[in-house]
């Protein structure tokens, strides 16, 4: 029987947030697919999902900073299941350092993997949207992209520039049915922040407000609202979800 759900594509949706996504709106109703890099991570994070008794969420192996790839993987996920009326870039990495420690090769990386890649998918998705008249696109950025952070000089230009083309592709698109929005998360407790050191774990949550790391779970009721067909006044702009650490 042929898919009759809406279709929803997370990029980097077996990561932490990513995972608390990919289940939001697959309890929404919508059949998700979810991203991945590692393919044996990915297979047994499924068959976690399936044991959780998320049965409409499946995988798609797309390599995300090349574009005739993500075009490939876009018009598999549409023969298959049906076109993305959601897309969530949710993908990201980091290769740290200060600049002028920094090489060519981790500067290109994290720009390749964190910005061109929501270009590579905005692009790949966004003529099935306007086609359908409907579309909503949801950025995954960082605080880092709006106060910038030590050694992190192409993270935070990544994470920034992602607003940027948010602002812009949202202009484009205000008439067509498509919304298109960034989420700037703060410190959130996935596995990457957890395994940080006690101490300096503990030194990075006195500098949150609300004294607490985010929840996956926080991060992706916002983009389930995003999501919404009925949050369609909401285009162009970008929610901060830090605990009061960013205000501007």
């Amino acid at each position: 029987m042929a898919n009759t759900a809406p279709v929803a594509w997370v990029t980097g949706g077996t990561g932490g947030i990513g995972s608390a996504i990919c289940r939001a709106l697959a309890v929404e109703g919508y059949l998700v697919v979810a991203g991945y890099r590692n393919p044996d991570k990915a297979k047994s994070w499924l068959e976690q999902q399936r044991s959780d008794g998320y049965e409409n969420i499946v995988l798609s192996g797309v390599d995300l900073t090349d574009y005739a790839d993500c075009e490939k993987g876009v018009t598999e996920i549409r023969d298959q299941y049906g076109p993305i009326s959601v897309l969530v870039n949710c993908a990201g990495i980091t290769r740290d350092g200060t600049l002028k420690k920094m090489s060519p090769e981790q500067w290109s990386e994290v720009i390749d993997t964190n910005l061109n890649s929501v270009f590579n998918t905005c692009r790949s998705v966004i003529t099935d949207m306007l086609e359908a008249g409907y579309g909503r696109i949801v950025n995954i950025s960082s605080i880092n992209g709006r106060k910038g952070q030590f050694g992190q000089v192409n993270y935070s230009a990544a994470k920034a520039g992602m607003h940027g083309l948010t602002m812009a592709l949202a202009q484009e698109t205000a008439t067509k049915g498509i919304t298109v929005n960034t989420l700037s998360p703060g410190y959130i407790a996935t596995d990457m922040i957890m395994s940080i050191p006690e101490k300096v774990r503990e030194s990075i949550r006195e500098m949150i407000p609300i004294k607490r790391f985010g929840t996956p779970e926080e991060i992706a009721r916002a983009v389930v609202f995003l999501a919404d067909e009925e949050s369609g006044f909401i285009t162009g702009a970008n929610l901060d979800i830090n605990g009061g650490q960013f205000m501007g």
